[in-house]
C-alpha cells in the first residue's frame, strides 16, 4: 500500500482513512478488512486499531500526494470508504483541500456511501483531477448510480466488483466516463456468471463508455485470468485533461 499498488486500474493508493463497517452484499468478504488484520498483527502502528474507523490524520499521511514527484493515478481510501459517517465533514474537506493542491496526479476517489458524497459534493472542489466513482455490486445497489449523477466531476465511474448479479446500466451511460468490473476473489468468493460481464461489456460498447475488465475471480483468481472472448479489456477514460495537461 502507498506509492505502488497491484490494483489493475491504479498506480496508487492513499489511505488518510483506515477501517470501515459493512454496508451491503458486496462486504461480505472484504479484502481491507483482512488485510488490517494482518497488519494489526504484525504490528503496523496505522491499524492498531484493526478495522476500527480510524483517522490518519498525521502530517506524513496528510502531504504524502503533494510529495510524490512523479504523475499518478491514485485510489483514495483503498483500506476505507472517505464517506463513511464516522468520518467528519471537516476532515473530508480536507482530504479534497490536499487532492485540489496536487494536481499533478489524478485521485480516485470511491465509495459505496453514495448519499453522503451527493449531500457534500456541492461544498467540495471539483477540479478535473479528481474523479468521483461509487461502487454498484448488485441491482439492489443501482440507486448509487442516481446519488453519482449529481456529483460534478470531471469522471464519474463505477466500480461493478464484486459483480453479484446482472445489471442494466444503460440508462447511466450517458454521463458514465468508466466502468470497471471484477470477480469476486480470496476465500469463500462467490461465483460470476460470464453472461452478466458479456452483458455489461456489451452496454459500454454500444454506448462508447470505456470498459475494464479486471478479473474472473475466485479463491485463485491468476488462474482464471481476465480474458473475455478472447482478449482482455483495460479500457480508460479518453480524452480527460489529467493533472498538468497530459490526456489519457
Amino acid at each position: 500500500m502507498g506509492d505502488k499498488s497491484k490494483i489493475e486500474w491504479t498506480d496508487a493508493t492513499w489511505n488518510p482513512v483506515t477501517g470501515c463497517t459493512r454496508i451491503s452484499a458486496g462486504c461480505k468478504h472484504c479484502y481491507a478488512e483482512r488485510m488490517a488484520r494482518r497488519l494489526k498483527a504484525m504490528p503496523q502502528h496505522r491499524y492498531r486499531n484493526g478495522f476500527r474507523v480510524t483517522l490518519q490524520d498525521d502530517d506524513d499521511m496528510m502531504t504524502r500526494p503533494i510529495r510524490w514527484t512523479k504523475p499518478r493515478m491514485i485510489f483514495v481510501c483503498s483500506m476505507s470508504d472517505l464517506f463513511h459517517q464516522d468520518v467528519p465533514d471537516a476532515f473530508i474537506r480536507r482530504v479534497f483541500d490536499v487532492m485540489a493542491a496536487a494536481p499533478k496526479h489524478t485521485f480516485q476517489v470511491l465509495t459505496k456511501r453514495s448519499w453522503r458524497l451527493a449531500r457534500l459534493a456541492s461544498s467540495l472542489p471539483w477540479p478535473s483531477h479528481i474523479w468521483a466513482g461509487v461502487t454498484v455490486e448488485h441491482t439492489k445497489t443501482l440507486c448509487r448510480l442516481e446519488h453519482l449523477a449529481e456529483v460534478p466531476a470531471a469522471v464519474r465511474f463505477v466500480s461493478v466488483e464484486p459483480l453479484l448479479s446482472d445489471l442494466w446500466l444503460h440508462p447511466h451511460l450517458s454521463w458514465l466516463g468508466w466502468v470497471i468490473v471484477g470477480g469476486e476473489s480470496g476465500p469463500g468468493a462467490r461465483p460470476i456468471d460470464r453472461g452478466w460481464v458479456r452483458d455489461i461489456r456489451n452496454q459500454c460498447v454500444a454506448s462508447r463508455v470505456p470498459f475494464m475488465f479486471k478479473q474472473w475471480g475466485g479463491v485463485r483468481k491468476h488462474e482464471n485470468g481476465c480474458e473475455l472472448d478472447g482478449r482482455e479489456w483495460k479500457e480508460m477514460p479518453r480524452a480527460i485533461e489529467v493533472g498538468q495537461g497530459e490526456l489519457l
